[in-house]
């Protein structure tokens, strides 16, 4: 049973779905105000009060497209799926589908630490099966696929640090609270980083 193969395309497309299925459930996670709600309030001061779901939507949201694009990118240079890859994107999905769980759980508390801790936790988890994903790839499709040793560097890189990022945010919650939870932001200014530095090793 171990060394049975896997149609590639119907797990490429299945994940797919799973990441579409979630990133749209992101949206239905803020609650529409009613009109009563609205005409006594106002237009503004009820999208204030929205202000934590849609920090929640749209840190999520990108998150979930960097992850997306990264298995995309993965999955391209993938010749067979062995059970062990097999189950590596199952666990990789699982996290997926608790993201709008996770939002959802952290804006509805947006000012207590514990929410936040989950919501970094999934996100972590999600980076590290992407990161056993990614390394075993690399290892498996070594001399067979298109995956060079600099590319191979180059994606275990950005799966790192979107990894470390998140597991850094969860642990800093506990010391500075309020400012952890900007530290996503390093996300993509690594990257920006990671990106130059391998793109002029390929060149």
């Amino acid at each position: 049973m171990d060394n049975f193969l896997f149609e590639k395309n119907r797990i490429i497309s299945f994940s797919d779905a799973i990441f579409s299925i979630a990133i749209t459930l992101l949206v239905l996670e803020i609650a529409i105000p009613n009109y009563k709600l609205v005409e006594d309030s106002g237009t503004w001061n009820v999208l204030e009060s929205k202000i934590p779901s849609f920090i929640g939507l749209i840190v999520s949201f990108f998150v979930t497209a960097l992850y997306w694009v990264a298995h995309m990118r993965i999955t391209k240079y993938i010749s067979t799926v062995d059970n062990k890859l097999l189950w590596f994107n199952i666990f990789l999905l699982f996290f997926i589908v608790l993201l709008p769980f996770s939002t959802a759980f952290y804006v509805g508390s947006f000012a207590l630490i514990g929410p936040f801790v989950f919501y970094c936790f999934n996100l972590s988890a999600i980076g590290f099966f992407n990161y056993l994903m990614v390394c075993y790839v690399i290892k498996k499709e070594k001399g067979k696929t298109r995956l060079t040793d600099i590319r191979g560097k180059w994606e275990k890189a950005r799966t790192l640090n979107a990894l470390s990022i998140w597991v850094f945010s969860g642990l800093m919650a506990f010391i500075l609270p309020s400012l952890s939870r900007y530290f996503f932001i390093l996300i993509f200014v690594f990257n920006y980083f990671i990106n130059k530095y391998y793109a002029k090793r390929t060149e």
